[in-house]
């Protein structure tokens, strides 16, 4: 794609792209030079040209929305009045079927419009796409030259969108903010260049959020910055939270948190658990209780009672956490406003890739040990697991809770493309029915619903499946 001229015509998937005259936007990016291992890496920063190409797709007229990793509540719980069928999904019943690069980057949905960050494989290519939600035709795709081998996939992160814009984070740390309806770029940061971000291991897996205010919140977790809060207009800081702890950047994404009244944002950091304030990014309380040496890919969970349980895999297991009051953080110093309630062996409950669901005053998730659904009270009581019938590795899973349902239902993706519906209730495992709805291995990509259109994926294909009554 970067070798074309601009206004020439491109055919990819199915689409016709054109590309703008004129729409080639140098930035800076970071070029490694060969060095020994034990050397310091030096750094050449090149222009890249960003190019930005139109479709023939039109949005849908559905309005309903998935804006970000989890969803719009960060939840992943799915509320929207619409009825859904009780009986298993023909795997032939998919309303369209998308090729993409291999990767286990999720999608966002808003105004009838689909987008999710690809990876072109042929040119080499970081690409944030805009497809129609009723037959993925792409709308517009913004791309920028980056070279990524395979390392268990390529793209891994889901982009946050508002009415106005979209931002992706790319595997390389490229933090990148478009218009949500033409694809414009609004700007472009290379984290690593900017802030001294070190790319995590298998690449970048957080996951950017826009919040009320227009502006997108992002950990780059360099040596002078651990979170900050963009303004999407403009692409100037609002504010930056030190890094006193020297922590790194890790899979896990910032999850809001309504700390007694006080809008907070909590990260797990390379090293720690940190809750800022979103007013001025100031640090409310931290922890070294919970890390992980090898990957910290779950995000936080927000519980009642100020708790937060974290989990993650490689026998790291799981933990509860209690924040003080908003009033009492004022008054201490961060490291004495968090303190553990209780810590879980991985035996009880660990979770490698997937974050649990809160849901009536108990979490839901895989536990990695034996790859079982497990349903645990808020106290660490495992209260019911799948059993051996019920296996579905390293899968994303999200709650389909209708308004005035009395039938709440999760749906379970296994590592090779099987959907399972089961019961949610804390009576035991109740599954309803299975359907192979995907075909390749590693169906890792968590998932997004709206309108009753389930947006799944595996490790080269994304389908949209209707599950309407």
């Amino acid at each position: 794609m970067s070798a074309l001229l601009a206004g020439a015509a491109l055919l990819l998937t199915g689409s016709l792209l054109t590309l703008i005259p004129g729409k080639q936007i140098e930035h800076s990016i970071v070029k490694r030079e060969p060095a020994a291992a034990a050397a310091e890496v030096k750094q050449e920063y090149i222009p890249v040209k960003g190019e930005l190409a139109t479709g023939t797709g039109k949005p849908s007229a559905v309005k309903s929305s998935w804006s970000n990793f989890r969803g719009n509540d960060f939840d992943a719980v799915y509320k929207e009045p619409v009825k859904l069928r009780k009986d298993a999904p023909a795997p032939s019943s998919a309303r369209w079927t998308l090729p993409l690069g291999e990767g286990f980057a999720g999608a966002a949905v808003r105004n009838g419009r689909v987008y999710i960050l690809d990876y072109d494989m042929e040119n080499k290519r970081d690409a944030l796409r805009c497809l129609s939600l009723d037959n993925a035709e792409e709308i517009w795709r913004y791309s920028y030259p980056v070279k990524i081998k395979k390392n268990h996939g390529m793209s891994r992160t889901i982009p946050a969108v508002s009415d106005k814009y979209c931002v992706s984070l790319g595997p390389k740390c490229h933090l990148l903010c478009v218009d949500a309806m033409t694809g414009q770029e609004k700007w472009f940061i290379d984290l690593k260049h900017t802030y001294g971000t070190a790319e995590p291991e298998w690449y970048a897996g957080q996951c950017p959020f826009i919040t009320d205010k227009e502006a997108v919140i992002a950990a780059p977790a360099g040596p002078d910055c651990l979170l900050t809060l963009i303004d999407c207009g403009t692409g100037k800081e609002i504010w930056r939270t030190p890094n006193p702890f020297g922590w790194t950047m890790t899979h896990s994404s910032i999850i809001p948190m309504d700390l007694d009244g006080k809008k907070t944002f909590v990260y797990c950091g390379k090293g720690g658990v940190v809750g800022v304030d979103a007013a001025d990014g100031k640090i409310l309380w931290s922890t070294t209780d919970w890390q992980i040496e090898i990957a910290t890919c779950p995000s936080p969970v927000i519980c009642p009672g100020n708790r937060i349980f974290c989990c993650g895999g490689y026998l790291s297991g799981s933990v509860m956490l209690q924040v003080k009051s908003a009033v009492e953080t004022a008054e201490q110093v961060p490291a004495a406003n968090c303190k553990t309630l209780f810590r879980l062996k991985d035996a009880v409950f660990g979770s490698e890739q997937q974050t649990p669901i809160l849901y009536d005053n108990h979490l839901f998730g895989i536990r990695q040990r034996d790859k079982e659904f497990v349903c645990l009270t808020l106290d660490g009581k495992v209260i019911w697991h799948s059993g051996s019938k019920g296996r579905f590795g390293g899968g994303p899973y999200i709650l389909v809770n209708e308004p005035d349902s009395a039938n709440p239902v999760f749906l379970i993706m296994d590592d090779d493309g099987k959907l399972t519906a089961c019961e949610a209730t804390t009576a035991g495992y109740k599954p309803l029915w299975e359907s192979q709805v995907l075909d390749d291995h590693g169906a890792w990509s968590p998932m997004a619903m709206v309108n009753g259109l389930l947006l799944l994926r595996d490790q080269t294909t994304m389908k949209c499946i209707d599950l309407k009554e």
